[in-house]
């Protein structure tokens, strides 16, 4: 089998599902108990939030745990239209979101909140001067992500930095599901960002589990509230065998993130030119610092998206029709038709995403099918 769908899920490191093991195992007591037990998972979900913090640079109160990435995005979107509404009702995202920022934003919407959409270019990145045509006084929140999940392309965080410098009353929230270990955390991380949302299973920590960055000081509404968890601002009772895994995994993904980027970049790149030697293929993910190294977009010409990952999936090769939260849904990716692409040439869209379990002898495996699928769609070609 060759798993080249890590943008959709990665596989658990066996560190963290030892950590997750142990934890379940031996230390299941509600951290909010007073008791003896209670205190142990209080010590764990305080050591795993200060690892986090430790390796993003930040401070452990600025950590706060969820379900996952979706959530995340929701609470930041959300929580801080209701924490700000009363200082205005315009909201600015992408037009490349994930769905977890886009229809939380349609959700605002319908709930009197004013929402913009900032446009790309053809090669799917923001569009930094009508972002800034777009920003307003009764502006409270930019929204905008780090690594676009269907084609790669790294948005300028830093740019978008410089353009709300001077506007402290602008909330600025990054999607970050994408970027952790695929690119520098400076790269999205500014001093400029409010707001980050991360997803553990991105990262080879166990599903279910998540976090939201929250810079000190900056005010967010609680979507849960109940029992006054994570500093009354998101309820519930914390799963900490899932958080020290997670711990653990973004501990193991950071310690060997710089040459795991350099080993997966010569993959794509091998990749990326195999495929742009063949005439009727269409390649939506460029190589270079300003896509993401493990990701590759491509279409073979009049050949849709999902015929493609089920002639692959007949080789046991696992890649994907972009992002998977909307695959099933037979939709052509967003990105590419707010890129400029026809619905008809995104249709075509498949999407291979890299990650360090992967090498160079599946490279070459992925290769050699390829080339048996591109000649069997020659007629449709």
């Amino acid at each position: 089998m060759i798993y080249f769908d890590n943008s959709a899920t990665t596989i658990p490191y066996p560190e963290a599902l030892r950590t997750y093991q142990e934890v379940a195992s031996k230390i299941w007591g509600n951290p909010s108990s007073l008791h003896n037990l209670g205190s142990q998972s209080t010590r764990i979900l305080e050591a795993s939030r200060k690892q986090i913090a430790g390796l993003l640079g930040k401070d452990s109160k600025e950590i706060f745990f969820t379900s996952g990435g979706t959530e995340s995005d929701n609470w930041a979107i959300k929580g801080v239209a209701f924490e700000k509404a009363r200082y205005g009702k315009h909201i600015i995202v992408s037009d490349i979101e994930h769905p977890a920022v886009k229809e939380s934003a349609k959700w605002l919407s319908s709930q009197g909140f004013d929402i913009s959409y900032a446009p790309v270019d053809a090669r799917g990145f923001v569009d930094l001067e009508a972002l800034a045509a777009l920003l307003r006084p009764d502006t409270i929140l930019v929204s905008i992500m780090a690594v676009n999940n269907e084609i790669g392309s790294v948005q300028p965080i830093q740019e978008i930095s410089q353009l709300l410098a001077d506007k402290p009353t602008i909330t600025f929230h990054v999607d970050a599901v994408q970027a952790i270990g695929k690119i520098p955390t400076s790269l999205y991380l500014t001093d400029r960002v409010d707001l980050a949302s991360f997803s553990g299973h991105k990262f080879h920590a166990v599903r279910g589990v998540g976090f939201l960055y929250k810079k000190a000081g900056k005010k967010i509404a609680p979507l849960l509230t109940g029992g006054g968890q994570e500093s009354d601002l998101r309820s519930t009772t914390e799963n900490v065998a899932a958080i020290a895994a997670m711990a653990k995994a973004l501990r193991l993904t950071l310690d060997k993130e710089e040459q795991s980027l350099v080993k997966i970049a010569k993959m794509k790149a091998i990749i990326h030119d195999e495929l742009a030697s063949h005439q009727d293929i269409t390649i939506f993910s460029e190589k270079g610092e300003d896509f993401a190294p493990n990701i590759l977009t491509f279409g073979i010409k009049n050949v849709r998206g999902e015929v493609i990952v089920h002639a692959f999936e007949e080789h046991e090769i696992y890649i994907s029709t972009t992002s998977a939260c909307s695959s099933k849904a037979g939709k052509p990716a967003g990105t590419l038709i707010s890129m400029g692409v026809s619905s008809k040439i995104a249709q075509t869209a498949v999407r291979i995403s890299l990650d360090d379990d992967n090498d160079m002898g599946q490279v070459e495996q992925f290769l050699t099918i390829f080339k048996q699928v591109y000649d069997k769609t020659k007629k449709v070609r």
